[in-house]
């Protein structure tokens, strides 16, 4: 082989080299796109458990603002509010407080 025919060969090949290195381990490497993918995939995933949370919560604010009678339960449950000449009972849940 003469020197020419040397010299296009290594710089082929470190050519190749170069390009693997990218493949394999560089910016836009398989594994770089695996975990881009495995990051979307959660967003994914967080952005339809949000999407839920906020199809409750309109589901609640409609409520509210069309129904009496649910801004007296919301009243009642969150606030602890009765009626005038009501008795209010609590009732104690013994079983939380004992320690095994």
């Amino acid at each position: 082989m003469n020197w020419q025919y040397r010299s296009v060969l290594i710089v082929l090949v470190l050519i190749f080299l170069g390009l693997q290195y990218r493949l394999w381990v560089g910016e836009g490497s398989w594994a770089e796109v695996r975990a881009l993918k495995q990051q979307i995939a959660h967003q994914e995933r967080q952005l339809d458990r949000l999407r839920q949370t906020n199809q409750a919560l309109q589901i609640e604010v409609d409520s509210l603002k069309n129904d009496a009678s649910a801004i007296e339960a919301k009243a009642r449950n969150d606030l602890g509010l009765i009626k005038k000449d009501e008795t209010y009972f609590q009732i104690v849940n013994e079983e939380g407080d004992k320690r095994d």
